[in-house]
């Protein structure tokens, strides 16, 4: 009788601790909804703004700025109140994915359609760069069953049906720039690695603060291939074209303590959108 009373006593003190049985502080629903973004220029923002209708639209007032995907997941893992959206593909299991109107976000479901929420990744080239025998190399390479497998497994969406082995070319050397969106890099330093055994003579350098970057690097020929994360827009790089390497979707993410487990595209523009801006607080989501 006096252990189930301590029991009780001490499950009591937690509670009006603010303590859940679990040892994680309870999450506080009547908070203000921390609005968290990327700078502009970034291809993972453009992207998600255009698919939820506020495409070049403002911020809305005292959003939490963070101007790559390693600062969005850091804010998000250490802030209770935060929501923010980062690519699907580095998404890691420290923070909580949210389903958008019912649908999870996975690789299948981008690929199906069915989780709206999803852009391409790609690089940016000039045409006249594929005549160089090393830059068509890597070119060939992102088309080869070799990088597709390595797509798939790092949990993006491959594109391409049917894709041959990559054949190696051993009298090959040289070194080839990639620069640009912070959202594809973590994928093309997976391919790094592949690459170089399949083509040890060629350095491939893999940097870049942006989606921006990877327009004018390639447009100025500062770089080989330049990373975007959006839909290629011409007027950004004249002169150049794109190759998407795979899809990927824009997963909308919270910290593990928030209970709130789907929220709908109209929900996600209006905090988003500077001049509507009605949901302020969670417990505007979380009934």
């Amino acid at each position: 009788m006096r252990k189930l009373f301590t029991l009780a006593s001490m499950m009591m003190l937690a509670i009006t601790l603010g303590v859940s049985a679990c040892g994680s502080t309870v999450f506080d629903a009547a908070k203000n909804i921390s609005v968290t973004v990327r700078e502009d220029g970034s291809g993972t923002k453009s992207a998600f703004m255009e698919i939820i209708g506020l495409k070049g639209k403002a911020d809305p007032a005292n959003v939490i700025l963070q101007s790559s995907t390693a600062g969005i997941l850091a804010e998000v893992k250490s802030n209770k109140t935060a929501i923010a959206y980062e690519s699907l593909g580095y998404v890691t299991g420290d923070v909580k994915k949210l389903k958008v109107d019912g649908v999870e976000a996975t690789a299948d479901n981008v690929k199906n359609g069915t989780y709206k929420i999803s852009r391409p990744l790609s690089v940016v080239y000039k045409e006249s760069t594929l005549t160089n025998d090393i830059n068509k190399a890597f070119f060939d390479f992102l088309q080869s069953s070799d990088a597709q497998k390595i797509i798939k497994d790092e949990g993006y969406v491959s594109i391409v049906d049917n894709a041959s082995a990559y054949k190696t070319n051993g009298a090959l050397s040289g070194t080839i720039n990639v620069f640009g969106s912070t959202s594809l890099q973590p994928l093309m330093k997976e391919l790094q690695k592949k690459f170089k055994d399949l083509q040890p003579n060629i350095t491939l350098n893999i940097g870049g603060t942006g989606s921006s970057q990877g327009y004018s690097d390639a447009k100025d020929g500062i770089v080989e291939f330049g990373m975007i994360s959006e839909v290629f827009d011409s007027n950004k790089a004249p002169d150049c074209v794109s190759h998407i390497v795979c899809k990927d979707g824009i997963a909308v993410i919270v910290h593990k303590d928030n209970p709130l487990e789907n929220i709908t595209m109209s929900q996600l523009k209006d905090i988003y959108d500077a001049e509507s801006n009605t949901t302020t607080k969670w417990n505007d989501l979380i009934k």
